[in-house]
């Protein structure tokens, strides 16, 4: 799938050197660019130019890259790929927790950036539009893979790209138990390698709190401990004083 170059990306670095490196790589393939150098300029542009993918470090004046990110995802799935010295586990960890799409620790290739720009694109392109899908149900849970769109008890409910993803698999799983290295896999492709398997505890963590689920009483996402995750067995919404707990045999 050919990536959308209708709309900018967004390079967000305090080091105008590397903005400029990071633009002429990205301009050589054809994309457009558009530059930020401190937190509050990057919502700015984000709002004004609305990217089709954002490039952030997270060591930013004004407001920090984690919290540029955190913002980012409380409104809306931008693919963000993080680029940032901080490249230590717990870094990393943070940040695809958080929901960045990808995390490239510094010094980097610009090659190699540019080909993680165009995976994640792709990635996000074949999850929005996947061919003909059918609906996914289950128990209150609402699951649209064609219009991309997550609902519980009719409640709209925001996720990012790789969330998503994992949602997806776990619902065509179909009770199956999943590991996290099929998990990432599912979230990732090709690029699951580079990818910490504790993410996916990250991802499936935030999940849950959007779907108001839980991990001692799960409706939705079931544990499986010492193995991966499944989707839980079919429950009635919400609890009453006499319901019982809905996959009790996961706890």
């Amino acid at each position: 799938m050919v990536p959308d170059r209708s709309r900018p990306i967004l390079v967000v670095d305090d080091d105008a050197k590397i903005v400029r490196l990071v633009r002429t790589y990205l301009e050589r393939e054809g994309y457009r660019v558009v530059e930020a150098f401190d937190g509050a300029s990057a919502l700015a542009a984000i709002d004004d130019h609305r990217p089709v993918l954002v490039i952030l470090d997270l060591m930013l004046p004004e407001i920090d890259g984690l919290a540029v990110l955190r913002t980012v995802r409380d409104r809306d799935s931008t693919p963000i790929i993080v680029l940032s010295a901080r490249g230590t586990t717990a870094d990393r960890i943070a940040g695809l927790g958080l929901g960045a799409d990808d995390y490239l620790p510094k010094p980097f290739s610009p090659a190699e950036l540019v080909l993680r720009v165009e995976r994640v694109l792709a990635r996000t392109e074949a999850s929005r539009h996947p061919g003909p899908r059918p609906i996914l149900e289950r128990g209150g849970l609402v699951v649209d893979p064609d219009r991309h769109s997550v609902a519980v008890d009719g409640r709209s409910v925001p996720v990012t790209a790789v969330e998503f993803r994992l949602l997806i698999a776990l619902l065509e799983a179909d009770g199956r138990v999943l590991t996290r290295d099929q998990l990432l896999d599912a979230a990732y492709g090709s690029d699951a390698d580079a990818i910490l398997d504790r993410t996916i505890d990250v991802h499936l963590g935030r999940l849950r709190s959007k779907l108001r689920d839980t991990a001692e009483a799960p409706r939705f996402i079931a544990t499986v401990r010492g193995v991966g995750y499944r989707a839980a067995a079919i429950a009635p919404a919400p609890p009453s004083a006499s319901a019982g707990t809905p996959d009790g045999a996961a706890r």
